[in-house]
């Protein structure tokens, strides 16, 4: 008899969040069909108020018949540095209590904190460590305004972020150019897959072949030439500057109307759209399931990604990107995120926007309209969306070729 691995998946956010119901389950999902005996450890927001003891037994039971065995412990937020320091060593305790109950053969890190509480977990028993990089966390907080660059917390991030380098016996980054900044010259002989962000192609596949008119008519947009936005507003992701380029866009067309479908607060973009003359009837902001997506997607034209570029965002792979494609959308994109030049530009399923001013915002609306009246353009960000950012020929061929390489290594 074969005998399976098994593995433990560390993720430092609440089994709820989007993130993790789109991202984080389909790929342990694609890891149990390719024959790994997965174990989900979670950390939950307000465990108390967000979680009863009948719906922990439902979940438990709902990730159970999907060959997924859920682990939760609270979150502490505050004071930040603290907390996180007793989150770490409390989910080590539990990470190393699960591995010698299941015998566990791998921790999976998610980011910095997950891959922190499967190294010290790792110490104590003969299991692997992958680190599932996804960003440059140091970078990324210097980035938003949160942390001084060279200040303690940041050093303190990547004194432990070589330490984790030391410690992990593969890693996971999501793009290319990541690759080529933190791995130059290799990882010492382990192995490094890039996986981006990706998702189910069936999902948006399904929503394909709704009746398109049907759909815009429901969500009274017919008639309309439809820009969505899907995801975080604020931070570098750029609320007034994607209000402006829709406001240049609508000076090019009256028909321009937008849909923002975000788990963040919307009173932001819906004072820029209002600063800029939009009225009610020019845009929706709202918040839906993450399976709700798809007929948004199905009821629009054209898919918006506006992030402030940096030395963070070369390791940025937004599931946004992965969406608009499998939905058939062509993209106008800031230049210099992540593999999205490449990936944008040599497709040719989208445009990129490399300045932020009007004649940028013209320039891009004029350049994606004229990509538009290709009647192959559809087709061409499905296919590329299949090559690039399929969930079962990408991300989870390339999960499990890594798993077989640090398991034989």
């Amino acid at each position: 008899m074969t005998i399976r691995p098994r593995a433990l998946y560390v993720c430092y956010f609440g089994l709820r969040q989007p993130l993790v119901q789109t991202q984080v389950l389909p790929y342990l999902r694609e890891l149990v069909a390719g024959g790994i005996e997965m174990s989900l450890l979670t950390f939950e927001p307000e465990l108390k108020k967000s979680w009863n003891a009948g719906s922990i037994t439902e979940w438990r039971q709902r990730l159970r018949d999907d060959g997924i065995e859920w682990h939760v412990l609270p979150y502490h937020k505050r004071p930040s540095l603290t907390a996180t320091g007793y989150d770490i060593f409390a989910g080590a305790r539990r990470a190393l209590a699960i591995a010698r109950r299941q015998k566990i053969d791998v921790f999976h890190g998610r980011s910095h904190v997950g891959a922190a509480i499967g190294a010290l977990a790792k110490r104590r028993t003969g299991a692997r460590l992958i680190f599932d990089v996804r960003g440059f966390l140091a970078e990324e907080y210097v980035d938003s305004g949160n942390w001084k660059a060279g200040g303690l917390l940041y050093r303190l991030t990547k004194m432990v972020e070589r330490w984790l380098y030391r410690a992990s016996d593969g890693f996971v980054v999501l793009t290319e150019r990541a690759r080529e900044t933190l791995f130059p010259e290799g990882a010492a002989g382990r192995p490094v897959e890039v996986i981006p962000c990706c998702v189910d192609q069936e999902r948006f596949a399904a929503a394909s072949r709704c009746d398109r008119d049907a759909v815009r008519e429901e969500l009274g947009v017919g008639g309309r030439l439809v820009f969505i936005y899907v995801g975080v507003l604020g931070g570098y992701y750029l609320i007034r500057e994607m209000a402006e380029f829709l406001a240049v866009a609508r000076e090019q067309d009256a028909r321009v109307y937008a849909i923002v479908l975000t788990q963040a607060s919307p009173a932001s973009i819906i004072e820029e759209l209002n600063r800029l003359g939009f009225s009610n009837d020019d845009y929706r902001v709202t918040q839906v399931a993450p399976e709700e997506v798809p007929k948004y997607l199905r009821a629009s034209d054209i898919g918006l990604s506006l992030i402030r570029p940096s030395y963070a965002r070369r390791s940025m792979s937004p599931t946004k990107i992965a969406e608009y494609l499998a939905a058939g959308l062509p993209i106008i994109a800031t230049a210099g995120i992540g593999d999205l030049d490449t990936d944008i530009d040599q497709a040719r399923v989208g445009v990129l926007l490399r300045s932020f001013d009007r004649a940028a915002y013209a320039a891009a609306f004029h350049a994606v309209e004229a990509l538009r009246r290709d009647t192959a353009l559809a087709e061409r960000c499905r296919g590329q969306a299949r090559a690039r950012y399929d969930l079962h020929t990408v991300g989870g061929k390339r999960y499990l070729r890594l798993y077989d390489s640090v398991l034989r290594a």
